[in-house]
């Protein structure tokens, strides 16, 4: 197993005799270990009430359930570096990287039931900051971990026959996935609300063949791909039927002529619908409406009922979900946050059309996205980051759009109207930041760098927004450069006062999350 990066160990423990003779604790504030040398009781729940900590405590799981299955639910959620499975007792420890993803993840599991081989299981923070583990416990729980890890990063995984039998370096960014016993219709929206979790979804076609229905999607990355596949392969889209079969293409790109109910290219919105394709099918709409009450227990990160909408076909040729476009955010800090700085960085998952700050509740605010699909985008990447120092809640609002304020009427600068902003970085359309989203991250991305302009100069305008600047490196023509913060939190707040800066020389600084590391 040599290769094996120093952060990552995993660990089985042996039986539930061991797990109740010896404990899995040290103290509330320890790490948790699996040696069995303390001599407490086991603790078999945490507290509800536990703060966040990077250690989520996992119950209730399926007898003979795998490593893969436990470690896929915490995959969209960022980079999973320990697991600890305890059969004997069907509960298992999993440690994401960071505290801000194990928010994420726990936010996430508290509206959508999270569900292993069709079984609820219980999500909670564990009262443990991390895992220590044995890891010669169990091989292959390690070459599993090993694997994901490598294929996270960008990398291979080992050759290890355990790893590579379940893990193998992801060959392209389009997936083949075919649907069976599809009792209920299936449709391109509900596809992409329900892969668009694991990346950017940039482009559908969906067809019929062997009389099965199938489509083929592309992510804008490869470990996007990947880590659906992971997630997603062998699962149910409704209860007991409509079971996701998904393998890589051999396409690593799709080309895709028209925009409507069979296939779709999110990135060209201006697309035409086709000789005589209707932008929804009348038959899907109308079976949905008849039986949309039976559709339940979806994994897409919407509520049964909006699948059920979005299976329908309430959604226009641009994209536009059956979602609203509207954000509520709330726990905002109402002593910091202004219309411009939700703008900035809600922006950097879609078009923000306009802000607008609640008069009788400061701490909240609504934000309307161009449509749908840029509202759940933005929804599960800054739902439970921090924000000014405060965790945000970011949910989809009743509303379907933002009022503007009475003309002549003094709303004290509340509501800003973006409609028109040059910011917009998703409105020309095939553009790159398409392939460019990123949930928060440490490290930034700096584009369109005057050539006078030296790192020294790039660190101390970072440092000067109240930051530590960890490392930096310039890409090879020096127009662009990675920047990283000590924190998520801290990266958050410069790209809020700094995206748009005005380096001189008619030079704007273009700031964006990056997904790599220094």
């Amino acid at each position: 197993m040599d290769g094996i990066a120093s952060d990552v160990a995993v660990g089985v423990k042996r039986s539930s005799d061991e797990l109740l003779s010896g404990s899995l604790y040290n103290s509330p504030n320890s790490s948790v270990t699996a040696n069995g040398s303390d001599s407490k009781k086991l603790r078999v729940e945490d507290s509800m009430d536990s703060p966040p900590s990077r250690v989520i405590h996992i119950r209730k799981l399926p007898n003979e359930v795998s490593e893969t299955e436990v470690i896929a639910l915490g995959l969209p959620f960022g980079k999973v570096t320990n697991i600890l499975m305890l059969k004997g007792k069907n509960q298992a420890f999993l440690e994401l990287g960071t505290e801000e993803a194990a928010v994420t993840m726990v936010n996430y599991y508290t509206a959508v039931t999270p569900q292993v081989r069709n079984v609820p299981v219980f999500i909670q923070y564990s009262n443990h900051k991390e895992l220590k583990t044995d890891s010669a416990l169990n091989q292959r729980a390690q070459a599993v971990l090993q694997a994901v890890s490598a294929v996270q990063e960008g990398g291979s995984p080992s050759s290890d026959a355990a790893g590579e039998s379940v893990l193998a370096p992801a060959p392209s960014p389009v997936l083949r996935i075919i649907i069976d016993n599809m009792f209920y219709p299936v449709t391109l929206d509900v596809l992409q609300q329900i892969f668009s979790k694991f990346g950017t979804v940039m482009k559908i076609i969906t067809f019929t063949k062997n009389n099965q229905f199938q489509a083929l999607l592309q992510f804008s990355d490869p470990v996007n791909a990947q880590q659906a596949k992971l997630s997603l392969d062998g699962q149910n889209i409704y209860n007991s039927c409509c079971t996701l079969r998904i393998d890589f293409s051999k396409l690593v790109n799709l080309n895709v002529k028209y925009n409507n109910d069979k296939s779709r290219d999110y990135t060209r919105p201006e697309l035409p619908a086709g000789d005589g394709q209707p932008p929804v099918d009348p038959a899907v709409a109308a079976a949905l409406n008849k039986d949309s009450t039976s559709l339940l227990g979806a994994i897409s990160p919407l509520s049964a009922a909006a699948v059920a909408a979005a299976a329908a076909g309430r959604a226009a040729l641009s994209g536009h979900s059956g979602t609203s476009g509207v954000l509520l955010a709330s726990n905002l800090n109402e002593e910091m946050v202004t219309p411009q700085s939700l703008f900035t960085l809600f922006g950097v998952y879609g078009d923000v059309q306009r802000v607008k700050i609640l008069y009788n509740k400061k701490d909240s605010a609504l934000i309307q996205m161009a449509d749908g699909n840029q509202a759940q985008l933005a929804m599960s990447h800054l739902n439970g980051q921090k924000m000014y120092g405060k965790i945000i809640r970011v949910t989809l609002s009743k509303h379907h759009t933002v009022q503007l304020p009475r003309e002549g009427l003094d709303d004290q600068g509340l509501t800003k109207d973006f409609t028109n902003s040059p910011l917009h970085r998703f409105k020309k359309p095939g553009s790159k930041n398409f392939q460019n989203i990123f949930p928060p991250s440490a490290t930034l991305h700096l584009s369109n760098i005057p050539e006078d302009v030296t790192e020294d100069d790039l660190r101390l305008l970072f440092s000067n927004s109240g930051g530590t600047v960890k490392a930096f490196k310039f890409f090879q023509d020096r127009k662009m450069a990675l920047l990283q913060m000590a924190t998520v939190e801290e990266a958050i707040q410069s790209l809020i006062d700094l995206h748009n800066y005005d380096m001189g020389s008619g030079h704007r600084l273009r700031v964006s999350f990056s997904k790599s590391t220094i």
